[in-house]
């Protein structure tokens, strides 16, 4: 998987991933975005500036334009918006590579943002915010952050409320882009059959046809993206506000809904993005609960019966992280301690010591196999590479990642959970038919 890295005069860093595959390529702009960079005032302007993008731009001027333009070259797109990044993407045969780039570049740079479009989003939007109340699965992961990084942006919504959405206008769209939307804090990466063998890397950069496979050549691409982003000029960026919150006690918050099923978060507090034990938290992470061999699955579905799902993982940011397990439960209130009781004590055991060389190999091949059978598809290779450069700053490789995983060993697995599985970092959330008085504390003990 032959990939290069340059650099724009504007900052604009561009990163090519030839896979060898089909001439396909997904186009990815990642953006250091989302809703971190956030306050109380404009809380889901993120999000709703990743929606406005497709609403119209100078050459594309309406919704239907978009979808329709992107359609008739068989391609599909989409956008998503995180706590740290907001991304935008086309995926289409790779002949299309030029059309894909210009409309990118014109939603970008050249958006409308018009008053009634505004207005209409705003609708849409509500009615998603609706839809995840609805969605227990996906709103306890939301109180579970929201308890977790309390008093700090990273403790807010992704999408905001109905009240920070309902007071979004034109300006706030404006003066958000304005402070982050600057080519040196965006990434794009062109990912899939570009065949750009290694010495095409160091020809001139004269444009080269297409091959007749349907393949462009990589000084073709970069001269078609040096054109379409060549006016974009540099702003200076916001930067985040940093946790510093040291959690002393337990934090638990259980939200009383109607529901057929429980589900609940817990997990602990751990660290950053750039820190070298996120190989070792990775490892950890797959023991407790990485699939239907793990831990967590065998005792509490397999043995108890107790749910119908539970997985463990880790969200690491550039300064922060936490690692944790999210289970959907039976709302009968003596099981649903159970299940908790017996998810907090796989973490203890681990502590304990508990672990076995056994379950170390199988979590590195568990790890290996998921990430390389996800670069299949060229989003997940150009996200995957895009991700390292934009917030980690740097361009490790998948074997290079896999390398690491498989440096991990038991000592340090151990020593790790020792370090953040501490009483008094727990943080607990569930949603379901319960209140405070049902969960007991000895469940933690």
């Amino acid at each position: 998987m032959n990939s290069q890295i340059i650099t724009l005069k504007n900052g604009l860093r561009v990163i090519f991933i030839d896979t060898k595959a089909f001439p396909t390529v997904t186009t990815l702009l990642l953006v250091g975005a989302g809703s971190r960079y956030e306050n109380k005032v404009n809380n889901g302007i993120s999000h709703f500036l990743e929606h406005m993008f497709f609403k119209g731009s100078k050459k594309y001027p309406t919704p239907e334009i978009v979808s329709s333009t992107i359609e008739g070259m068989g391609g599909s797109w989409n956008a998503f918006t995180s706590k740290h990044y907001t991304g935008y993407f086309i995926k289409a045969a790779t002949d299309h590579f030029e059309k894909s780039v210009d409309i990118l570049s014109d939603i970008l740079l050249n958006s409308k943002f018009e008053e009634k479009e505004i207005a209409k989003e705003k609708g849409v939007v509500t009615e998603e915010i609706n839809m995840y109340e609805d969605q227990p699965q996906s709103r306890v992961g939301e109180f579970f952050e929201n308890i977790m990084f309390a008093g700090n942006p990273l403790g807010m919504d992704v999408i905001g409320t109905k009240e920070t959405v309902a007071s979004i206008s034109r300006k706030t769209i404006t003066d958000y882009m304005e402070s982050l939307y600057s080519p040196n804090n965006v990434v794009l990466v062109v990912a899939g059959g570009l065949d750009c063998h290694s010495g095409e890397k160091t020809k001139s950069t004269t444009p080269e046809s297409l091959l007749d496979s349907g393949r462009a050549s990589l000084a073709r691409m970069t001269s078609i993206i040096k054109e379409k982003f060549k006016n974009w000029a540099q702003t200076k960026s916001i930067t985040f506000k940093k946790v510093e919150k040291k959690q002393t006690q337990p934090n638990i918050l259980v939200h009383y809904k109607k529901t057929e099923q429980a589900h609940f978060c817990l997990g602990f507090p751990t660290f950053g993005s750039s820190d070298k034990r996120k190989y070792t938290l990775s490892v950890l992470a797959t023991i407790l609960g990485g699939g239907a061999s793990s831990r967590l699955f065998v005792e509490v579905r397999e043995k108890r019966g107790l749910c119908y799902y539970i997985h463990t993982g880790r969200e690491l940011y550039q300064d922060t992280g936490y690692i944790m397990t999210q289970a959907g439960v039976t709302k009968d209130v003596v099981k649903i301690n159970e299940a908790v009781k017996a998810t907090y004590n796989e973490y203890q055991k681990i502590i304990s010591g508990k672990i076995s060389s056994e379950e170390i190999a199988r979590a590195k091949e568990m790890l290996k196999g998921r990430l390389l059978l996800s670069l299949e598809d060229s989003f997940n290779v150009g996200n995957f590479f895009g991700m390292k450069n934009l917030l980690e700053n740097n361009s490790e490789t998948p074997e290079q990642v896999i390398e690491k995983i498989q440096k991990v060993t038991i000592k340090e697995v151990q020593a790790l959970a020792k370090e953040i599985f501490k009483s008094e970092k727990l943080n607990f959330a569930i949603i379901g038919p319960l209140t405070e008085k049902d969960i007991k504390k000895a469940s933690f003990d």
